[in-house]
């Protein structure tokens, strides 16, 4: 524990100093839990950026009609994340440091019953200061990770210990939670709260009337080094299909004008959400906006995940997958193993290594009826496995009654 203190105590310090010398007193004062609390018991829940929050909103909804006595506070590790919950009307704060005292004074003013915390976001010091019961959802730990924590000597088996009901995203992450001192009684079942992503129901009217789904493709969350190869393999296929239209939306929209350059410089037209030019204006659109994804997805019937041709192991299929767009990643899937194992097994998606492979993909899917088979194979493929309404009361039946 004394190293953990020693480097967590290291963090606080470059935190709270980068805060300082940007004078962002606002987030300075949440990150050491000393912004204003509402009043009340509260059911506290943590996700580590908008992402997970928004894989966690059919949860929080759940909970939410299940408990309204118990109100829930938000909180995040990024700004974006706060901003979504405030969105949903949920009071919400950027997550506070994990120091001991810090942790003590989130608890206490906020009247924390019991804390939610969300995939592998597991923090020592709020986990053994809460007054209440400790619940990991969709929890996630990788090799590494559980190798990074032996470096804490006995610091991961007493956090695990302290928690009420864990219920892991992967079955290697669940064997690795009870190999490091996980109870066995606190073991739920396999679940990722990805699979229960809805549909968002917004729709643009502008962006609609922009794009024809059946000759549009999306490169969703793509990152440094694939917007080169989406760039090459887009004109490549529009050589067979010269009516494709690409919708780029970079993972990180602060890289817009970096990924602008390689749109112009691969001889293309581009328009850009964050200017608010027309879709329709140029070859390719591209998205450099924040949470803005469940307005682009209803808009393509091609869809490639990005991150997985980086090392960074590619981000979440359920998403494309519940607007039934058929779907291409190249081989890195490692964050998400477990769907794209089922997809593969179903042939409800297709691998591609490069751009020859990834225009060749596209092409082999143009047809409409080709690619909505496709998409409706992974729409039906990903379907939740697990109940909410088990996992709600997994959580709820260890809580207090109401007062």
């Amino acid at each position: 524990m004394l190293l953990y203190r020693l480097i967590v105590s290291i963090f606080a310090t470059l935190v709270l100093a980068r805060l300082a010398l940007r004078r962002n007193w606002p987030a300075l004062r949440q990150r050491l839990a000393r912004s204003p609390a509402r009043p009340g018991p509260h059911l506290w829940l943590h996700a580590a950026s908008n992402g997970e929050l928004a894989s966690a909103k059919p949860l929080i909804v759940a909970l939410e009609a299940a408990r309204p006595d118990l109100p829930l506070l938000v909180t995040c590790n990024s700004e974006g994340g706060v901003a979504l919950a405030e969105s949903w009307g949920l009071p919400a704060r950027l997550a506070p440091l994990d120091l001991a005292p810090v942790a003590r004074w989130m608890h206490r003013d906020w009247d924390v019953r019991a804390h939610v915390t969300l995939e592998s976001e597991l923090w020592p010091n709020r986990v053994r200061t809460c007054p209440g019961p400790v619940f990991v959802i969709g929890g996630r730990l990788s090799e590494g990770t559980a190798k990074g924590w032996r470096l804490f000597g006995g610091l991961l088996p007493g956090v695990l210990r302290r928690l009420s009901y864990v219920s892991a995203q992967d079955a290697g992450s669940l064997e690795r939670y009870l190999a490091a001192g996980l109870p066995r009684a606190a073991a739920g079942p396999v679940l990722n709260l990805k699979e229960f992503y809805a549909p968002d129901p917004r729709r643009d009217a502008t962006l609609s009337a922009g794009f024809d789904r059946a000759h549009t493709w999306l490169a969703a969350s793509t990152h440094e080094g694939e917007e080169e190869i989406v760039l090459a393999a887009h004109g490549l296929a529009r050589e067979r299909e010269p009516a494709l239209r690409l919708i780029l939306a970079p993972r990180h929209p602060r890289r817009g004008d970096a990924v602008e350059r390689l749109v112009l410089e691969a001889g293309l037209s581009c328009a850009r959400r964050s200017r608010g030019e027309a879709p329709e204006a140029a070859e390719v659109y591209l998205a450099d906006t924040l949470g803005e994804m469940g307005l682009l997805y209803p808009l393509a019937g091609r869809l490639f995940i990005g991150g997985t041709l980086t090392d960074r192991g590619g981000h979440t299929p359920f998403e494309p997958a519940a607007y039934a767009a058929a779907l291409l990643h190249g081989p890195d899937v490692a964050n998400h193993a477990a769907p794209f194992a089922r997809l593969e097994a179903a042939g409800a998606a297709v691998e591609v290594r490069d751009a020859a492979t990834l225009a060749d993909a596209l092409t082999r899917l143009a047809a409409r009826e080709q690619h909505e088979a496709f998409g409706r194979a992974a729409q039906e493929t990903l379907r939740p496995e697990t109940d909410m309404a088990q996992l709600v009361a997994a959580i709820t039946q260890r809580l207090d009654p109401p007062e």
